[in-house]
């Protein structure tokens, strides 16, 4: 199984990989959804939290924009026979306080991560979903002594010809735009922590309702702790216009030419029906990174790691096992 595609327009413009992605037959743990996120910790200023695992490469978890650690729970489970985990709250999301005059920027927030790589000792299994797979780009380009694996999960690249008709729902649309999307954020802050969870799920999942409750419940919690964080709000603005000033860098500040500069095995992995970031995008990445295999879900959103996380799981335990063997 390597990309599944369907009779749809968007579908046609994904072409098949040149190699196929290989899913890894070791057994998995069963996924329990009502399991609660994985305790966390403050180091030297950035909230991480731990999935035990045996000694040997650490998996690092970097999630996307307005997302958190939490985003990781179930893919980390999956994954802890093999590696430990480090999920991290990117500056000013989740649970991390950002330090004064942080700057926001792609390249402020994979400094943090390098830097918290660089704590570890050893490289890692890196994986990043939307904007934390733009980070983890950026992080593998500049710092590839520290990646042994990399995994972009509907990594946020750049597109000139975006199309808020991809959204689910035109409020959320407006609010990934520059200058307008300020007032509709602040818009949206007034929404109860509830009615902002369950927009955040209906725009990157495909399907809502596999979406466990237990799940909404936590990700209702940690929007109402949220915001009451006096940084929250600056955050994800900052972070937002940060990520459209990057997508509009030209020649080697381009995220395109960052990419070929990646030297790790690379998996690359979007959903069929992304909302945010156009599974259109995915051949072009796939092809960027020099070491790169793709591989499209289908019935699949914005965030494959929480909607489909068992085949999530054994395309990264194939790669890992694939750069291993050298076979990748």
């Amino acid at each position: 199984m390597t990309t599944t595609t369907s009779r749809t327009p968007v579908a046609a413009a994904v072409r098949p990989p040149v190699t196929q992605v290989p899913l890894s037959t070791t057994p998995l743990p069963t996924l329990d959804g009502a399991v609660p996120p994985w305790p966390g910790t403050v180091e030297n200023g950035l909230h991480v939290r731990h999935t035990p695992g045996p000694d040997g490469t650490p998996a690092v978890y970097v999630h996307g924009l307005g997302g958190s650690a939490t985003n990781w729970t179930d893919l980390a489970a999956l994954l802890a026979p093999t590696a430990a985990g480090h999920a991290v709250d990117l500056p000013g999301f989740g649970f991390s306080e950002p330090e004064s005059g942080f700057g926001f920027g792609l390249d402020h927030h994979s400094a943090v991560v390098a830097r918290h790589l660089e704590r570890l000792g050893e490289p890692v299994h890196l994986l990043g979903n939307s904007m934390g797979g733009a980070i983890s780009l950026l992080v593998a380009a500049q710092r590839p002594e520290l990646v042994r694996t990399l995994t972009l999960i509907s990594p946020a690249m750049p597109d000139r010809r975006p199309d808020p008709r991809r959204l689910s729902d035109p409020l959320m649309a407006l609010a990934y735009l520059p200058v307008v999307g300020a007032r509709v954020r602040r818009r949206m802050a007034g929404l109860t922590a509830r009615e902002r969870a369950a927009q955040v799920i209906k725009l990157c999942f495909h399907d809502p309702s596999r979406f466990p409750d237990a799940r909404l419940d936590e990700l209702v919690e940690e929007h109402a702790a949220r915001a009451g964080f006096p940084w929250a709000l600056a955050a994800m603005e900052r972070s937002t216009f940060g990520i459209f000033r990057r997508w509009t860098a030209l020649g080697s500040a381009s995220l395109w030419s960052v990419a070929k500069q990646v030297e790790a095995p690379t998996l690359v992995v979007w959903g069929l029906h992304d909302r945010v970031i156009s599974v259109r995008r995915a051949p072009r990445t796939a092809q960027a990174v020099p070491r790169a295999r793709m591989l499209v879900l289908p019935r699949t959103g914005h965030v494959a790691q929480m909607e489909r996380p068992q085949v999530v799981a054994r395309a990264v335990l194939g790669l890992w096992e694939s750069a291993d063997n050298g076979s990748w």
